[in-house]
């Protein structure tokens, strides 16, 4: 049975972005997870599985880093992608991300648009609530 709506998980520990986030994905067609810390990411993650994490890089406690690189390093979850959420614009910051296992990233703040753009490239091309999917595994999945 294919799921209705894929499922984003948001790991964001300011509360304003959290919300304005949950609220763009829904508008966008998507079923949101939250967590608000590196370490309950990785817990959720490890409980329920997400079809992508949209991941604050700069947490409390364990970053988004070395949560990235933990749920990279899970075989069981290894093969879902994270792109980094993050206001960072230093020179070697998104090496560092990369490096860490991150997919892709986004600055922030995310707007509505290119986080729509990014999230179709990176769940096959489209989602609708019939659950009927475009682009994936081959079918027609010329890029």
């Amino acid at each position: 049975m294919m799921r209705e709506r894929f499922v984003i998980l948001v790991v964001e520990d300011e509360e304003l972005h959290r919300k304005m986030l949950a609220k763009v994905l829904d508008v966008l067609g998507y079923t949101v997870m939250v967590a608000t810390s590196g370490e309950g990411a990785v817990e959720l993650v490890g409980r329920q599985r997400p079809d992508l994490i949209l991941m604050d890089i700069n947490l409390p406690g364990m970053d988004g880093l070395a949560a990235t690189r933990m749920i990279k390093g899970n075989a069981l979850t290894a093969a879902i992608p994270i792109i980094a959420l993050t206001a960072l614009a230093m020179v070697g910051d998104q090496e560092k991300m990369l490096a860490a296992g991150c997919d892709d990233y986004l600055a922030k703040p995310a707007l509505i648009k290119p986080l729509g753009a990014k999230l179709g490239e990176w769940l096959g091309g489209g989602r609708n609530k019939t659950g009927q999917l475009q682009a994936q595994e081959g079918e027609g999945a010329s890029r």
